[in-house]
């Protein structure tokens, strides 16, 4: 199946050739592109001094356009799959040939989750995994099904899931919105464990002073999942 990966980057100039070079290296005939979301440093520079595929957006967008940028041009390129993939390394491309299995097996969306299985020793600070947690709950009272790594940027899409994502994406934080999203619209959703790795460089969008913020937000986006879901359409109306 022709498969893309999405790799949004912002200020990932000490990373981003690792990056890809460990991604080529797991894996075969699969493609890739980097959305660089307005980087100040230089990270667009590298991307043309190593041909690494990528698109510039003049701004940054924030996490959430960057990967809708990305879902777009899979959709436009008419990609089967989809696979987030976060520019700092700390996923493993490893996992991404099962990722890609679970797809081939019927499944809509497949997270990669550090909370089925020990494989990862970095699983985030304390204060983080509860508010994961918290929203991990407040899905499962959303929409009944529970998913455990609701923040893991690491997962994979199908074409349906492709083209309802480069139409419908949250800007902000979207991971636990898009879930809850998905599972209202009924479609299957899978974990499988992966082991990710502590960021290196660059600089996480969640910190203390906004940690407040981002709960009371997601928890509204998501507490607001089913009425977007219904308001968007089937998804024959979208694509």
């Amino acid at each position: 199946m022709k498969t893309l990966v999405i790799v949004p980057a912002y200020n990932e100039e000490e990373i981003i050739v690792d990056t890809i070079a460990n991604f080529k290296k797991n894996t075969k005939n699969i493609d890739y592109v980097v959305i660089n979301d307005g980087s100040i440093d230089n990270t667009k520079n590298i991307c043309i001094n190593n041909n690494i595929n990528f698109i510039d957006l003049s701004v940054n967008v924030g996490i959430g356009g960057a990967v809708q940028t990305g879902y777009k041009y899979a959709k436009k390129h008419n990609y089967d799959i989809a696979i987030q993939f976060d520019g700092d390394n700390q996923h493993d491309s490893k996992y991404i040939n099962d990722l890609i299995k679970e797809i081939e097996n019927g499944y809509d969306l497949v997270i990669g989750s550090r909370y089925i299985d020990d494989l990862s020793e970095f699983k985030s600070t304390a204060s983080r995994r509860m508010g994961i947690k918290f929203l991990s709950s407040l899905i499962k009272l959303v929409t009944h099904k529970k998913v455990y790594d609701v923040t893991s940027g690491f997962r994979a899409c199908n074409k349906k899931l492709i083209n309802y994502f480069a139409n419908n994406y949250s800007i902000d934080y979207p991971e636990p919105d898009s879930i809850a999203k998905v599972l209202k619209k009924n479609y299957k959703i899978k974990e499988i464990p992966v082991k990710m790795n502590e960021r290196i460089s660059g600089k996480s969008s969640i910190n203390f002073l906004n940690s407040i913020y981002y709960m009371i937000k997601v928890s509204l986006c998501i507490l607001n999942a089913t009425y977007s879901a219904n308001k968007e359409g089937s998804e024959e109306d979208e694509y």
